[in-house]
């Protein structure tokens, strides 16, 4: 898929179809964060805002706990745009306000909840699932907003 203002990172797989937004690195405009969250119409189904080199920027709402999971192979930057976010950890709750942000250390199980509707910027590299190690049901491939 040829995009003109767009090429495709040494690091990732050839474009197709499917996943070719992935591959437009350049940011043409200012995003504003509100009217893109305004967009998201489920919990726990990000949407991708903009890309940092092979990393993706989401903006996501949740409500509720999340799964329990891992990423193997990457740290995973979480910050809250509004709301309260907790991400249980296996040792220690790490509770987020409002301009508040917390990295997840790669390989280390956590659990995002929040008991209102909460608001957050995350930011993991490219091919990251959701669900980490553990997949199934709850896992969501991300649209660009």
């Amino acid at each position: 898929i040829d995009h003109p203002s767009c090429h495709s990172p040494p690091t990732l797989k050839r474009p197709t179809e499917a996943n070719s937004f992935l591959y437009c690195h350049t940011m043409q405009d200012k995003v504003n964060l509100g009217e893109k969250l305004d967009l998201i119409k489920g919990f726990y189904q990000p949407g991708i805002v903009g890309f940092l080199n092979d990393y993706k920027i989401q903006v996501a709402k949740i409500k509720g706990p999340f799964i329990w999971h891992k990423h193997e192979e990457t740290d995973e930057f979480f910050m809250v745009i509004k709301g309260t976010l907790t991400i249980h950890l296996r040792d220690k709750d790490v509770v987020l306000q409002k301009n508040e942000i917390f990295v997840v250390p790669r390989g280390v199980e956590h659990c995002p909840e929040a008991d209102e509707e909460a608001q957050i910027l995350l930011i993991e590299p490219s091919e990251t699932r959701n669900t980490g190690n553990v997949g199934g049901e709850r896992t969501y491939h991300p649209d660009k907003l």
